[in-house]
């Protein structure tokens, strides 16, 4: 039987399918005649202060004040060429993720918002920060608040010490809770909360425990995550396969937010009814972003493009110190580009991964075909195996469908990304 967890879907096509664009392309001819009225603005700030176990994001440890000074410089010069390249563009969104944003200090975090002003008007429209237990205090939080963030986002993992060493997540239950509180206490709309499970040494009690522990600060917005043992991560090494006992613990979580209330968005995202502000859900990005920083991607409707992508620590390094000595930011560099019928796998991805599901006379609007006539064997299989409930409007996933989003997800790559995944050499 295939493991359930084949990877995590947050984009289609994924960064290791992307390739140097030669010639590349400047970045007025790929956004001429794209629809810039309603663009995402995400700025990757690739700095945290340690590597947890489990990381496979672009990101690096230790940077000096000089480092994150001359990063920011980058940003500006590159948000200045970006701007320059759009137009007459207007956002919709924002987003500071990474690494973590609030590595930076509170006047670092004041001039990484005056640089997204530029582009976005911070305080119109919902901006969304990644922070973690160590660094959201309330200097921080204060600037963040100040500048209209409307939702925050906080990887906690697991309330239990012993849990957090044993994903190298190497922090103290007390320093957790001053976070969460300094959190509300910044009086931020919309609190996302982090959780893993699959952890070694991880029982359903602890979990539990976890789950009604997140639950005391009332987060609008809960991630259940299940931990991963990708390459090039520290955990990697230890080789487990926790198939059935992830499950088992994944149902469990599920079970017990929708008791409490939340509503299920994707595998791994619940949710309070009626939330509002929140505007950054990463899993399900569409066309028309402009990512800023060495880590971001920018998606236009027919190409997707970024900088160069690595995981380990000495290419990470490397790919930040040419990114803050680069003069010229007017081209795109490495990137990946759609056809038709890449584009109709995209939507397809994007739709079905979500609990409300894809529907088919928006799809048809679109592309002027039924996914069932251009997705026969794929979507067939998932519904024979009771994963896809098939409607005449809509083609949704079961419960059990859900549970196996890791798998359907990659399941659903075309042989051509397969192909250039496959041939990537992680850096």
């Amino acid at each position: 039987m295939t493991s359930p967890y084949q990877g995590y879907v947050y984009a289609y096509p994924h960064k290791t399918a992307y390739r140097p664009l030669d010639p590349a392309p400047s970045l007025r001819s790929v956004w001429a005649d794209e629809d810039k009225s309603a663009l995402f603005l995400y700025l990757h700030i690739p700095f945290c202060e340690m590597r947890c176990g489990f990381c496979n994001l672009f990101t690096r440890t230790g940077a000096s004040e000089d480092l994150t000074d001359a990063y920011l410089s980058a940003l500006e010069r590159q948000a200045s060429a970006v701007s320059d390249a759009l137009g007459g563009a207007s956002f919709a969104t924002a987003a500071f993720g990474g690494g973590t944003p609030t590595y930076l200090t509170a006047a670092e975090l004041d001039r990484l918002c005056d640089i997204a002003s530029t582009l976005a008007p911070l305080g119109e429209v919902p901006l969304g920060v990644e922070t973690s237990p160590a660094t959201a205090t309330p200097d921080r939080l204060r600037v963040l608040r100040d500048r209209g963030t409307t939702r925050i986002s906080i990887g906690v993992q697991s309330f239990v010490d012993a849990e957090a060493r044993a994903a190298v997540r190497p922090q103290k239950r007390a320093e957790v809770d001053a976070a969460l509180d300094a959190i509300r206490d910044a009086r931020i709309p919309v609190l996302n909360l982090d959780l893993i499970y699959g952890i070694a040494g991880q029982t359903a009690e602890s979990w539990r425990y976890s789950l009604d522990t997140a639950l005391r600060w009332k987060p609008e917005e809960i991630y259940l995550y299940p931990l991963y043992t990708r390459p090039l991560t520290g955990l990697f090494r230890l080789g487990r396969d926790w198939d059935d006992h992830r499950l088992a613990l994944y149902r469990q979580g599920r079970d017990h937010l929708l008791a409490a209330g939340y509503e299920q968005v994707s595998m791994r995202m619940f949710r309070l009814p009626d939330t509002s502000a929140g505007g950054t859900e990463y899993c399900c990005q569409t066309d028309g972003m402009v990512g800023l920083g060495c880590g971001a991607r920018s998606y236009t409707s027919d190409l997707h493009y970024s900088f160069e992508y690595a995981v380990g620590a000495t290419e990470v390094r490397a790919i930040i110190d040419d990114y803050v000595r680069a003069d010229s930011f007017a081209t795109a560099r490495v990137g990946f580009r759609l056809d038709d019928a890449e584009r109709r796998r995209r939507h397809l991805v994007q739709s079905l991964l979500q609990a409300s599901g894809l529907d088919r006379a928006a799809y048809r609007a679109r592309f002027g075909t039924d996914p069932m006539d251009d997705f026969p064997d794929d979507l067939k299989g998932f519904a024979d195996q009771d994963w896809l409930d098939v409607r005449p409007d809509l083609l949704r996933l079961t419960p059990e469908g859900l549970a196996h989003s890791d798998a359907v997800g990659p399941a659903l790559f075309s042989g051509r990304v397969r192909a250039l995944m496959d041939a990537y050499e992680a850096h």
